[in-house]
């Protein structure tokens, strides 16, 4: 059997067949996306929102909707970071144009 050794680049060879370590990935931080309640969107905009930025179906947007009224806040998905500032920047855009105040923020998991 063919001893494996090291050169100066740290490439291992075993018998004649330079192969690489493979490097070892970590997971992304995971951040929430988090719709806060306000008395003045009306709920149809926010189940539209959740439907249109976070591809839910309508009975799992009228869920977190009701939870956003109840609680006053609704966890809308979980993502990576650079998607979860994506999504939240969305449901501003969305608001503003539709002139509401619907209000969105990231926070890590």
């Amino acid at each position: 059997m063919a001893k494996r050794q090291k050169n100066e680049n740290e490439i291992q060879t075993e018998g004649g067949v330079a192969t690489k370590p493979k490097p070892k990935l970590k997971r992304p931080p995971m951040y929430r996306v988090i719709i806060l309640n306000d008395d003045f969107t009306p709920m149809d905009f926010v189940v539209a929102v959740l439907q249109s930025v976070f591809d839910k179906d309508k009975t799992e947007a009228t869920e977190i909707m009701l939870q956003v009224h109840r609680t006053g806040i609704g966890v809308c998905g979980i993502y990576p970071f650079e998607i979860a500032e994506t999504k939240a920047a969305q449901v501003i855009d969305m608001a503003q144009r539709s002139m509401h105040p619907l209000q969105c923020r990231v926070e890590k998991v």
